[in-house]
């Protein structure tokens, strides 16, 4: 999952867009993590979408790393009937 941040300015009345943050929230193991970090340093150049836009857009990222939790799906169990 990740979240974005756009900042937008006015140029000549029109809106420009002029800076990109990007969080990507991760969740896994400290191995994982560890992964996650090491790729971060340097897959934007490997993008095609960031090669394209870094002349004109500055674009920046970071990582939020949660530990691997396990998600309980309730279905039918809790619920009463009525």
């Amino acid at each position: 999952m990740s979240e974005t941040v756009g900042e937008v300015e006015l140029e000549e009345g029109v809106l420009v867009i002029r800076r990109i943050h990007v969080v990507l929230k991760l969740k896994g193991s400290e191995a994982d993590h560890e992964t996650a970090r090491r790729v971060h340093g340097f897959f934007a150049d490997r993008c095609p979408v960031y090669r394209t836009l870094k002349s004109a857009i500055e674009i920046t990222t970071e990582l939020s790393l949660e530990p691997e939790t396990e998600d309980l799906t309730l279905g039918d169990q809790g619920q009463s009937g009525g």
